[in-house]
């Protein structure tokens, strides 16, 4: 059974920083494409980073520099480690994947930049 596990997600002031992390269960996160999305209320849900089986990453322009997607496969774990936060990166972060064309979600960890 598929399930991934969000936590790490706090209220924090703008210019810290917060470590998200993503359990996953069920499959080997090094074989798959993993996401990290957030969501603002009433907006779409936007990626924010990824990272692709060989280890390579891509961001959203909104983050570049500033956030890092990572993996511990020993701990079948993706992290997001998110620095010099702003207001405007509040939203609940999501941890994601695709297996066999079925989309698989976290629950979510709410992120709140605010002073």
């Amino acid at each position: 059974q598929v399930q991934l596990v969000e936590s790490g997600g706090e209220l924090v002031q703008p210019g810290g920083s917060l470590r998200l992390s993503c359990a996953a269960s069920g499959f080997a996160i090094s074989s798959y494409i993993m996401n990290w999305y957030r969501q603002d209320p009433g907006k779409q849900r936007d990626v924010v980073a990824r990272i692709f089986s060989p280890g390579n990453t891509v961001y959203a322009d909104s983050v570049k520099g500033r956030f890092t997607i990572s993996r511990d496969n020993t701990k079948n774990t993706v992290y997001l480690q998110m620095n010099s936060l702003k207001p405007e990166d509040t939203a609940v972060y999501y941890c994601h994947t695709i297996m066999a064309g079925t989309n698989y979600w976290g629950q979510g960890t709410q992120v709140t930049v605010s002073s």
